[in-house]
């Protein structure tokens, strides 16, 4: 049970953080994907040695390919964070003191971005943050380094960084699934679930050419 609490926390906190840095009225502007990635990686830390600290089903769906959790865990995890996701998106939604904000279209592609161009941001970042998160905290070589936390927080800073504008810059189902469900608008949903679970599953099995041996 400690893991899917973990798990719930964590993204829960990585959805708020998404939610206020960008809602309507927010002082950071452009700095928002630095408070995204300083809360993933404050948030990797506090549970990487409990859960592993995932906070993304496509990651979750990397480490299963991995066979680092079995199918039942995977789902459970999944369901933490999904509900993570929901309940800090609610929360955000109240917190914005703006009527004219909308969680669900804050986080949508970009208004001269294809839905093609969205999807191919979503697959690639999320393979890069799933094969980082792989190589730096599963992996036998990278064993007890203090440093898995800045790789992962990094790694979705500069991806929201350089596709944030494109795609919207979720590389993460949970973080498409609670803003969308909340804020009622969920048309854009599918780049959210098809992009990262496509990214997560690709770099399952990339890990797994690069160690052929486990």
């Amino acid at each position: 049970m400690k893991n899917y609490l973990t798990e719930f926390i964590g993204t829960f906190f990585l959805v708020l953080a998404i939610g206020l840095s960008v809602g309507a009225g927010s002082s950071i502007g452009h700095m928002a994907p630095v408070a995204i990635g300083v809360t993933l990686m404050v948030m990797v830390y506090m549970g990487g040695h409990i859960s592993g600290a995932h906070y993304n089903p496509a990651v979750t769906l990397a480490v299963l390919i991995r066979g680092k959790i079995n199918g039942k865990e995977a789902g459970l995890y999944m369901l933490s964070q999904i509900l993570g996701s929901l309940a800090a998106a609610g929360v955000a939604s109240m917190l914005v003191q703006d009527a004219s904000f909308n969680f669900g279209t804050a986080l949508s592609p970009g208004a001269n971005a294809t839905y093609l161009q969205a999807l191919l941001v979503e697959v690639l970042f999320t393979f890069a943050l799933a094969l980082v998160v792989l190589n730096v905290a599963t992996t036998k070589a990278t064993e007890g380094n203090s440093y898995y936390g800045l790789a992962i927080g990094f790694t979705v800073l500069a991806a929201a960084y350089a596709g944030g504008g494109i795609s919207g810059g979720a590389f993460n189902p949970a973080v498409g699934i609670g803003p969308n469900v909340i804020g009622g608008d969920s048309n854009d949903l599918w780049i959210y679930l098809v992009g990262p679970f496509a990214g997560g599953a690709l770099a399952g099995l990339v890990y797994k050419f690069q160690h052929p041996k486990g």
